[in-house]
């Protein structure tokens, strides 16, 4: 067993399940995306049985005990599906129906309604600002390392610097005027002004958020988890990380509200230092790497005069 800096309890065996949920999300992504029948049964089907088979009676509730029983669990469960049947929606119109597989006489060249390319950076931009308002409020707890909603909390500064972080994020969002779709039989949805540098900064807040907020659950819910939408957005499907990054979320959080204890498991669990100088560290990362892409971000605009609300701001980068 090894005990680092920002974990504590790492073993042969948590090392790899981590590698197993990280693959496993990797893989369920890429049928959810590539078979339409298969992301409407994980994504609209699963999501109204779940409730009342599972969540509601078993895992899922205040009275159960479990860390999933709390309003943002539902929330970001929800919102998470929400953006997958969304981001559907967005894929297959003008297919003859939204929401109907692509077949043999699919129109790709089909104009999406600007109306519609507004969803993708509203139901991202409320998803951040949900775990900001996660971070202000854990620091309004002034928690000294009470179990607080099943999880060890331990509020500080970092709480605010992350939140921080994370409104500089939603602030950096631009170009989904040039949100287009695939012409292969997948029909992503493709975001090319979500830039590497974006995606990384976000890694690092969320990452940061998880780990202050649900710390205990970092492991897995924050490192593989953008691990498992990151590698797909570079090296298997790029300019389509929103869309990776929604299936991964949903499909995630799904889990977790059916199987709570398996963060929580003594063989696989893993516990997080909670060390205030790893906090300081995590949350440090996150906002500086987020104010430097928002400095960059504004020298770009100003510099080549793009509105970042109807044009890509990035389209003349090489990438």
């Amino acid at each position: 067993m090894y005990d680092g800096f920002l974990f504590h309890g790492l073993t042969w065996e948590t090392m790899l399940m981590w590698c197993i949920v990280t693959l496993g999300l990797i893989v369920l992504n890429e049928l959810t995306r590539r078979n339409f029948r298969i992301a409407l049964l994980m994504f609209l089907f699963l999501p109204v049985l779940l409730p009342f088979i599972l969540w509601l009676p078993y895992t899922a509730t205040p009275g159960t005990g479990a860390s999933t029983g709390t309003w943002f669990h539902w929330v970001k469960v929800y919102s998470a599906i929400a953006g997958c049947l969304g981001f559907m929606f967005i894929r297959y119109y003008g297919t003859g129906n939204s929401l109907k597989p692509c077949g043999k006489n699919c129109n790709n060249d089909q104009k999406i309604p600007k109306l519609l390319l507004l969803f993708p950076p509203v139901i991202l931009s409320v998803n951040i600002l949900e775990a900001c308002i996660r971070d202000f409020q854990v620091y309004g707890m002034h928690a000294t390392g009470q179990i607080i909603d099943g999880v060890t909390m331990l509020s500080g500064p970092w709480n605010i610097m992350n939140g921080i972080a994370g409104l500089l994020n939603i602030l950096t969002i631009s170009g989904w005027m040039g949100i287009t779709i695939s012409k292969d039989k997948s029909r992503d949805m493709l975001w090319p002004d979500m830039m590497w540098f974006w995606i990384i900064a976000y890694d690092l807040w969320n990452f940061a958020y998880v780990y202050n907020c649900v710390s205990d659950h970092a492991f897995y819910a924050g490192a593989a988890l953008l691990v498992s939408c990151t590698i797909p957005a570079f090296f298997i499907k790029r300019d389509a990380w929103l869309q990776h990054r929604a299936h991964t979320l949903a499909l995630w959080m799904m889990f977790t509200m059916s199987v709570p204890m398996f963060v929580d498991s003594p063989r696989f669990g893993v516990q997080a230092s909670h060390d205030p100088k790893a906090l300081f560290t995590v949350s440090c990362i996150s906002l500086l790497a987020n104010i430097a892409v928002y400095v960059y971000h504004i020298r770009t605009i100003a510099k080549r005069r793009k509105n970042p609300f109807v044009e890509p701001v990035y389209k003349d980068l090489s990438e």
